[in-house]
């Protein structure tokens, strides 16, 4: 399940420039829907990659801040796909987006109101008990 969709994208950017951005061919009247598609999913692998600790990804329902998050990565994953150079408003919201991220992992921020339970790890267990002792004192002492 992904976080955003390529029609929250036209809600940041417009038609065009998503064209422009998604177009290798430079002929194109509709954005390349692999090609947004592969920025999304890489978008909310990032993501995921520092909920991980906290959360149990993906989230679902999807937090309104995580789906912001996706829309803003996958737009700066598709405007440096070429090499021409990023718009510095994207990176300052990319930044912005990894900072919040990693206010997220670190219990500084949340994900907001429908929170998802986060995953507990409880450690290790042990998984031995006092019959599967290899050395007891009877043993030690022939030795």
């Amino acid at each position: 399940m992904a976080y955003c969709v390529l029609s929250d994208l036209y809600n940041q950017i417009s038609m065009a420039d998503l064209i422009a951005l998604s177009d290798d061919t430079g002929s194109a009247v509709v954005p390349n829907a692999t090609v947004t598609a592969q920025a999304i999913t890489d978008a909310d692998a990032e993501i995921d990659a520092y909920l991980f600790g906290k959360y149990t990804p993906p989230l679902s329902p999807v937090p309104a801040v995580i789906k912001k998050t996706s829309i803003d990565f996958a737009i700066y994953n598709l405007s440096g796909r070429r090499g021409l150079g990023i718009p510095e408003d994207r990176k300052n919201r990319y930044d912005a987006g990894i900072r919040l991220l990693r206010d997220i992992q670190k219990g500084t921020a949340s994900v907001g109101a429908s929170t998802p339970t986060p995953s507990v790890d409880s450690g290790p267990t042990a998984t031995k008990t006092a019959d599967d002792r290899v050395f007891t004192m009877d043993s030690m002492t022939n030795y």
